[in-house]
């Protein structure tokens, strides 16, 4: 197993979006390391000490993804023996030539707050929140979407990512057995038909993680989970609802998808 080093003085996010984004597509297993806030010489010289131990103790080379505003805490990561791109300063440089303009790099700047959109987010995070699981329909007007599905169809972690992430406002509702009985949505998501969008995944996903929350139960059971799937994916279809399957997707994909087909606007710059 090698070793992958994901090294900021900010949080270290960009480099592990780059780094796991560069090594998934690579069949081999890695140990994923994240250190943020390195931000002085001392906490990179410790840095460049741990790295240079790891190559020396397995005879490999750790591979090493950093972001750095400090070009001196840049050169101490450099000269260590691991394998280390700096993406970042890379593609500085292809943008400064063609905008001509010098990038005025700042410590902290790629996730730090910016007023507008932090509030986006935050307002958006409360009204993911209140609006869970159908708790809350009276504010359906003010969503943005409004995921629907049986339970633990992945709802909730969805709503909540584009929140947290892109500040759009997103409620979610289950449709409850009685619903899928009648053949028809509740009259108030009908009256917000064009917010709708359906969540669906495979039975046999659906009986596994149902069984984790109520074992040996009919909700849990794989023919319940098969009869439920059927009718409310007949049900998206009756109401020309979109929908997903998000058995095989990541909430990141399962979010991004939802944007895409759905056409949102996102609030995260």
């Amino acid at each position: 197993m090698r070793t992958a080093f994901y090294i900021s003085d900010g949080t270290a996010i960009t480099a592990e979006v780059f780094g796991h984004a560069t090594l998934s597509m690579f069949p081999v297993e890695f140990d994923h390391k994240t250190l943020p806030f390195i931000e002085s010489v001392e906490k990179a010289q410790a840095v460049k000490a741990t790295i240079d131990k790891l190559a020396d103790s397995s005879g490999e080379p750790p591979l090493v993804f950093f972001t750095f505003v400090n070009p001196e805490l840049s050169d101490i990561i450099l000269s260590s023996k691991g394998v280390c791109y700096d993406f970042l300063s890379y593609a500085s440089e292809i943008v400064k030539r063609e905008l001509k303009v010098k990038p005025v790099p700042k410590v902290h700047r790629t996730h730090s707050i910016h007023e507008k959109t932090y509030d986006f987010r935050i307002s958006a995070v409360n009204y993911a929140l209140a609006n869970d699981d159908g708790a809350n329909i009276k504010d359906y007007d003010e969503a943005d979407i409004i995921l629907v599905g049986v339970s633990r169809s992945g709802k909730t972690p969805a709503s909540l990512y584009l929140a947290l992430q892109y500040g759009i406002k997103a409620a979610n509702y289950p449709i409850t057995e009685d619903d899928l009985e009648k053949g028809n949505f509740p009259r108030f998501l009908i009256d917000h038909k064009n917010k709708l969008f359906g969540l669906t995944i495979d039975p046999e996903r659906l009986a596994s993680i149902r069984q984790e929350r109520m074992a040996n139960s009919k909700y849990a059971s794989l023919r319940q989970c098969r009869i439920e799937v059927r009718e409310v994916e007949m049900l998206f279809k009756k109401h020309k609802t979109p929908f997903l399957n998000s058995t095989k997707f990541s909430v990141e994909e399962i979010s991004a998808k939802i944007i895409a087909e759905a056409g949102l606007s996102r609030n995260k710059y």
